[in-house]
């Protein structure tokens, strides 16, 4: 089953229900205790970027939303027909006492292809670019280091095509897609595999591909 395909069957279970789940009911945070922080990434579907930052200790909460864009309150299909600039990200809320930024670059790199532009795996257009989107001058000196690092490491023989850019205006996606591996984890197993992510993942990063 094609990823749109799988779409309109969650959102047509939603109205069947009618009982669409809400960005609280799909993104409860815990008391903060101490600081947090933020962190945005954009990895081709956000499906897929969710759960990598999900199981690391110190992240509080992750989000699917749209961002890098024109339009105010971008839909889902708007946003995937390529019409209004966002990508599709993953915005991190974290506890930099538990996981510094390093570590959330690190697991972000190793699940993209920063390879290529405008397209992550099966999905194409702008709008599966991947891009770190940085909330302060600190993350961008990190991103850019970390960048920098993969450059001079050898490891590619292919430009990095990874947007490091400042953050703007962040929009979570509908509730459906909240934990969308949570949920529905058979269609997200199936969408993963027939996207090739895994096979590509594990080209370019070998044994520190981040396999779901």
């Amino acid at each position: 089953m094609t990823r749109p395909a799988l779409i309109r069957f969650a959102a047509l279970l939603a109205l069947l229900l009618a009982a669409p789940v809400s960005f609280a009911q799909t993104n409860s945070q815990p008391g903060a205790v101490g600081q947090t922080a933020t962190a945005t990434f954009a990895g081709g579907c956000f499906w897929c970027m969710e759960p990598p930052f999900d199981k690391l200790d110190g992240v509080i909460s992750t989000t699917s939303g749209y961002t890098g864009g024109i339009k105010p309150r971008p839909t889902y299909e708007e946003v995937s027909a390529g019409i209004t600039g966002h990508a599709e990200a993953v915005q991190v809320l974290y506890d930099p006492a538990k996981v510094g930024y390093e570590k959330l670059l690190q697991v972000f790199w190793h699940n993209v292809d920063p390879l290529t532009a405008d397209a992550q795996f099966c999905d194409h257009g702008s709008q599966y670019r991947t891009a770190v989107f940085f909330h302060d001058e600190e993350q961008k000196r990190l991103a850019e280091m970390s960048k920098a690092g993969l450059e001079k490491s050898g490891r590619f023989k292919q430009p990095i095509v990874t947007q490091i850019v400042p953050a703007g205006p962040f929009f979570a996606a509908e509730g459906y897609h909240q934990d969308y591996y949570k949920k529905n984890p058979l269609r997200y197993k199936v969408y993963r595999w027939n996207c090739g992510r895994d096979a590509r993942l594990k080209e370019l990063w070998g044994a520190d591909a981040d396999a779901e």
